[in-house]
């Protein structure tokens, strides 16, 4: 997967006034702590004396280069107070996200003088952002080893990376159409190009098939030995190998489309009529493919969004899966359980093995269903969606817990208060499916929002 890191432009801020050693070194313990904790940054060294933004009169200097080395975010540390106006001024012309920290003061000198006011010029130069209109995100003037320090830029980069998914622009593949009855997944798609920068390009399902077909056809020895590998890995009912070589090819196709066309998803109708071309069902081409792009099952592109949004929370370096909200726990009334298909083999519970067979619900002689209970650990649920021209996001975080076996791919997960989530979801513009990833990013979500315009985020948790 082709990870997502953004660009941070470290502008330390000086006063004339106040000590520049000290300035200096706060300014060179930053920039070891970045490196330290593996952001990308440029900064000022070699631009300007000491690498600090002391004047007003730097603030051409600084912004061209950084538009220079397309820097995708702003950290404007205070490492002894701070000059306002540049602060206001290299923030409103750069339009990027914001971050806005100094380090915690010491006491006084023994004389009563001091060396630096961080706190006073962070509060100076808030008023300034405010006053032209720039968004930002603040952390708690603490130490530099203190734990919100890291935590907070830590949250901002992800923010940025979520952020730019909408900032900068992605395009998503749509293969086939919206399935008549599927009324939930109806999506304005000219708002979505205007106001988010999303394009949805159309791709020919009769073409896409034809392709299937002739890549099954001339790869078919090179996919024979795939087939014997798969068939050792996995317990497969009623596939013959012609069928699986049909679903590899599948998966090649989804992926050459997306390389060709710089995809980063796809909203895909696998049904019925590839299920018809193929005489199966794809889903273990979709969860290879999921690996590397976000998958928006039965064309909801919304919830395709929300996927990649999660991705983006973890710069890309993990897939997330299109869930949905299924039925509450039988025993557990904060439990839920998070179910769908073609989820990232990497999500594959350890003591559970990949079985591909038939439908669980709809009679039918046809095979190719994927079946796996999914691994545990911490989860964050996002879900995109709006109506109305009102776009909300969606957010929240719960757990892994034990419950019944079912089939396809799920888990149960608990959280803090489910009766909240569950009136907030069924009052809000948002339907069952939701895309999920473990880790812990609503934080990061929430903040995204910021540098938004016309987004909206949503708690699900209590706090």
């Amino acid at each position: 997967m082709k990870e997502f890191k953004p660009l941070m432009a470290l502008c330390p801020m000086g006063k004339f006034v106040f000590s520049n050693e000290d300035a200096v070194h706060y300014k060179k313990q930053i920039q070891k702590k970045l490196t330290q904790w593996g952001v990308r940054y440029i900064d000022l060294e070699g631009v300007l004396k000491d690498g600090l933004v002391k004047d007003q009169s730097h603030v051409d200097t600084v912004v061209e280069h950084f538009q220079k080395a397309g820097a995708d975010c702003l950290f404007l540390p205070h490492c002894n107070f701070g000059t306002e106006g540049a602060v206001g001024m290299i923030a409103k012309k750069l339009g990027i996200p914001t971050l806005l920290w100094g380090p915690r003061d010491e006491a006084p000198l023994p004389d009563g003088t001091r060396l630096r006011d961080s706190l006073c010029g962070l509060l100076a130069s808030s008023k300034v952002l405010h006053k032209l209109g720039v968004p930002f995100t603040y952390i708690e003037n603490c130490r530099i080893d203190d734990a919100p320090f890291r935590k907070g830029v830590d949250t901002f980069v992800r923010a940025v990376s979520i952020a730019d998914t909408f900032r900068k622009g992605i395009r998503i593949g749509f293969i086939g159409h919206r399935v008549d009855f599927f009324w939930t997944t109806i999506i304005n798609e000219s708002e979505l190009l205007e106001r988010f920068k999303v394009e949805i390009l159309p791709l020919d399902l009769a073409r896409f098939i034809e392709a299937v077909k002739d890549r099954a056809v001339k790869g078919r020895k090179g996919y024979e030995k795939e087939v014997k590998k798969i068939r050792r890995n996995c317990l497969i009912e009623d596939l013959e190998d012609s069928h699986i070589v049909s679903i590899l090819a599948v998966r090649d196709q989804l992926l050459r489309l997306g390389e060709e066309h710089g995809l980063e998803g796809f909203a895909f109708l696998s049904f019925t009529a590839l299920l018809d071309a193929i005489e199966a069902y794809s889903m273990y081409a979709e969860m290879e493919v999921s690996e590397q792009y976000a998958m928006g099952h039965e064309c909801d592109i919304h919830g395709l969004l929300s996927d990649v949004l999660l991705r983006r929370a973890n710069f890309n370096q993990s897939p997330a899966f299109l869930t949905e909200f299924t039925i509450r726990h039988p025993e557990n009334d904060n439990g839920v359980l998070l179910w769908h298909g073609a989820a990232p083999p990497t999500m594959c519970h350890p003591e559970s093995s990949i079985r591909i067979g038939h439908h669980w619900i709809l009679p039918s002689p046809v095979s190719g269903m994927v079946h796996f209970k999914l691994k545990d650990g911490p989860i964050t649920v996002a879900r995109f969606d709006g109506d109305g021209g009102d776009y909300q996001l969606a957010v929240g975080e719960g757990k892994t817990i034990p419950g019944p076996d079912t089939l396809n791919n799920y888990l149960w997960m608990e959280v803090d208060d489910w009766p909240r989530w569950e009136r907030i979801l069924i009052e809000g513009p948002f339907i069952h499916h939701v895309g999920m990833a473990y880790g812990h990013y609503s934080e990061a979500l929430v903040e995204a929002c910021k540098y938004i315009p016309g987004l909206r985020p949503i708690r699900l948790n209590k706090s």
